[in-house]
């Protein structure tokens, strides 16, 4: 599949099988990751890559809500960055969130990004800080979602060119 077709078919995942995603598919995602541009090739953002069932469940209870398909995950990638480092963090995460949910199409699997900044759980408490916490990350770091992977369980159509919003393009020429 070229890049477009990947594009085009890449939709939301939110309910997925019970089989593990590969070792050898994480170490893809990984590698996925670790290729994402920064500015200033600082390598601000820094990704947890989480398969612990007790630590998922935890995951989907950081913000109060939106993060529930979490639980049928089977690995969840906490994206973060050093915020010391730039203050374009917040682009560098998710150009790298994207990078990562595009491979994890290509190799077969679903995703969904479940967004923590801004964001608080029932109580209040900071998302974010909720899931420093529970990953023992640096105060410095900041998370900007968690990416929920695993095997499909349900299919999404892709994007069709002619229902696409070409009205909010401008050609200037």
């Amino acid at each position: 599949m070229n890049l477009i077709e990947t594009i085009k078919t890449r939709r939301s995942i939110r309910k997925f099988t019970a089989e593990p995603v590969s070792e050898s598919d994480i170490k893809t995602l990984k590698c996925a990751a670790l290729c994402s541009p920064t500015s200033k090739n600082c390598k601000s953002w820094n990704f947890s890559f989480v398969t612990n069932r007790e630590a998922i469940d935890a995951l989907a209870t950081a913000k109060e809500a939106g993060g529930e398909f979490l639980k049928a995950a089977t690995l969840a990638i906490v994206v973060s960055a050093d915020t010391t480092k730039t203050d374009v963090w917040v682009e560098d995460t998710s150009i790298a969130a994207a990078y990562i949910q595009l491979v994890a199409h290509d190799l077969g699997l679903g995703s969904c990004w479940a967004q923590m900044r801004l964001r608080k759980d029932t109580e209040g408490n900071n998302a974010s800080d909720n899931i420093k916490k529970l990953l023992s990350l640096p105060a410095e770091n900041e998370v900007l979602c968690v990416i929920g992977v695993g095997h499909p369980d349900q299919q999404r159509r892709p994007y069709e060119e002619e229902n696409l919003p070409w009205n909010q393009i401008t050609d200037i020429k």
